[in-house]
């Protein structure tokens, strides 16, 4: 079944990391389905409305361990790595001004530096990354690649 959470994310400083963190812990523990964003201009904050699937557990069921997806736990970069983490926050960036939203939502520093050490070369592959599900390799996945294919 279908379920549907609001956030809302204050762009002033002292909320910001806070709303941003209990969104980002929502979106680890949850299967995501679908999300809306909208800017709300006068009150300055994004709204961001995640649908989600509830997760039917039996008691005995095991769970599947969230620990598969490669992340980075060393966030000591080669030359080689940096280069590629450079090439991907300046595609972030340019893609947070075209969509008008702000650049975590399309990844996060955490999840590029992951690929700048992963390397991934197909879709497949970055479903390997923590924070990369569907929904981000549908919009953003060809692109990341071929940034990796160019440098």
């Amino acid at each position: 079944m279908m379920k549907v959470k609001v956030f809302k994310i204050r762009l002033q400083q002292e909320f910001l990391q806070d709303d941003q963190h209990m969104l980002d812990g929502f979106l680890e523990s949850h299967q995501i389905v679908k999300v809306e964003t909208a800017f709300v201009n006068d009150e300055n904050y994004w709204s961001v409305v995640l649908y989600f699937d509830e997760l039917k557990m039996s008691a005995n069921a095991v769970k599947e361990p969230r620990q598969t997806k490669y992340t980075s736990e060393n966030d000591t970069l080669s030359a080689d790595e940096e280069k590629i983490l450079d090439a991907l926050k300046e595609w972030r960036s340019e893609k947070a001004k075209e969509q008008n939203l702000p650049s975590y939502f399309i990844a996060t520093n955490k999840e590029l530096i992951s690929v700048a050490k992963y390397k991934p070369i197909k879709k497949e592959e970055l479903l390997e990354i923590k924070g990369f599900g569907k929904h981000k390799i549908e919009n953003y996945g060809e692109e990341i690649l071929e940034i990796l294919e160019s440098i």
